[in-house]
């Protein structure tokens, strides 16, 4: 008996393909107004419904004028999202058409089993101690909300508080210290959690991001009671990577949590030529990260490990509904470690691309976007005018030109209208800059060579025209 969706299900593989298989030619940046993508997909809602295969057709259209950005492809730089390996998206297909609720092991087994074996190899991969608990949360930001949850309940425990129980109102003070160029889901995930944002202790950056130890030192110095301290894996902008060991150093002579923000930048841990720029990783109490960046795969699909796996579990679900089945060791349920109850199963395409690529070919492709970013830098500091901002850590880089706030501003305008490139702005040190980030697997060191060129014309376009 044939399905009744077949014709549709062909037709969305058919658009699908012919976009990926497009994408090194494909104007990279949007261009459809949000007026011309209403009057394609809005109207009334119809009363008696359209067929699906005319549905399809309108998404289609709206891909053709421009109402996709393409930046799972070679030339997008804006944004460190990263690309979408085949395997992945193949999975993610898989996970739709299943379309089991990765909540609880009897609700998907295969999925269930699956996610556990990627947490273990997840954990093995990047270093992480042995029993450290993995949950797969919609994002950085809320990895960050489970990782902390967890850190409340653990600092608050020890203070004999019961944080789940009896709430936060009248419960001894949780110091939360944070470095000055922390990432904005930090601040994020201290306001869902009733921490606030006007009572967190910040620690002055150096030139490049990096929290300075030795502020860090005499703040905690000042502190009583429970300590939770933000570290930084990555900076947003220059890629600066905090020095984890001696964060963990100052902070467990106070019994303070140490909570790694690792969003993409934990991934060098997985590269045996940069793991040397991550010492002290394995000393933290939590770690966040996304799979959906320098992973390359679908979104959405974050990571959160937590090295007290009883403080994060009571965190994340102290009781069990009665409906639910009791928990056996030999049945892991994901609801235990994220906050969401009903979810698809965003772990399996992590599984599938983890499979395919090995140890090798992961650190491949983060050894080789980092190189790529070094081009990036050399190719460009060679350019009259055109300033480098930062020492290349990773896979970020920030460039300036002519010294001048417009100028800098006026070349991201023109590139991002090209097509030919996407990057985005950013403001460092009080000065506008454009930001670079390389994490797609399908980016080669030809498309940084045409893409400098194009920055070459457009710095030089928009210094004759200013």
């Amino acid at each position: 008996m044939e399905y009744a969706g077949t014709d549709v299900l062909e037709l969305a593989s058919q658009q699908a393909l012919a976009y990926l298989m497009g994408l090194p030619e494909r104007p990279v940046g949007a261009t459809a107004t949000p007026k011309q993508l209403r009057s394609l997909l809005g109207g009334p809602l119809p009363a008696r419904g359209i067929p699906a295969t005319e549905t399809m057709g309108l998404l289609e259209q709206a891909a053709e004028a421009g109402g996709v950005v393409a930046s799972s492809g070679p030339r997008y730089f804006g944004f460190v999202v990263g690309g979408t390996h085949p395997v992945s998206i193949a999975a993610d297909w898989l996970v739709s058409a299943w379309d089991q609720n990765s909540g609880v092991h009897e609700l998907g087994p295969a999925v269930a089993v699956a996610e556990q074996i990627t947490a273990e190899w997840l954990v093995d991969l990047f270093g992480l101690p042995k029993g450290t608990s993995v949950g797969f949360p919609t994002g950085c930001a809320m990895a960050h909300v489970v990782a902390l949850a967890s850190a409340r309940h653990h600092v608050l425990a020890k203070a004999g508080w019961d944080v789940e129980h009896d709430g936060l109102q009248g419960a001894p003070e949780v110091h939360i210290v944070v470095g000055a160029q922390r990432h904005l889901t930090i601040d994020l995930a201290l306001r869902y959690l009733g921490f606030g944002t006007s009572r967190v202790i910040v620690v002055p950056s150096d030139s490049q991001g990096r929290m300075r130890v030795g502020e860090l030192r005499k703040r905690i110095a000042k502190l009583d009671g429970p300590i939770v301290v933000c570290a930084q894996i990555g900076d947003v902008n220059t890629g600066a990577i905090d020095p984890l060991d001696k964060i963990c150093d100052i902070a467990h002579e106070r019994e303070a949590w140490v909570h790694v923000d690792g969003a993409f930048g934990m991934w060098a841990a997985a590269s045996p030529k940069l793991r040397r720029l991550v010492p002290g990783l394995d000393r933290a109490d939590s770690w966040a990260s996304d799979a959906h960046k320098w992973l390359n795969v679908p979104y959405d699909c974050g990571l959160v490990f937590v090295a007290h796996a009883e403080a994060h579990s009571s965190a994340m679900l102290n009781q069990r509904a009665g409906y639910l089945p009791n928990a056996a060791a030999e049945k892991r349920d994901p609801i235990e470690w994220v906050t969401d109850f009903s979810r698809r199963a965003r772990s399996l395409p992590v599984w599938a691309t983890l499979r395919t690529l090995g140890r090798e070919g992961i650190a491949e492709q983060i050894d080789r976007c980092c190189l790529l970013a070094r081009r990036f830098a050399g190719r460009l500091r060679e350019v009259p005018g055109v300033e480098v901002l930062n020492k290349v850590a990773l896979n970020q880089v920030m460039v300036r030109f002519g010294d001048d706030d417009e100028l800098t501003r006026e070349v991201i305008k023109r590139l991002q209208e090209s097509g030919q490139c996407w990057f985005g702005g950013t403001m460092w040190n009080g000065r506008a800059a454009m930001r670079i980030s390389v994490a797609s697997w399908q980016t080669t060191a030809d498309d940084v060579d045409a893409t400098v060129s194009v920055i070459q014309q457009a710095f030089s376009e928009a210094r004759a025209a200013s």
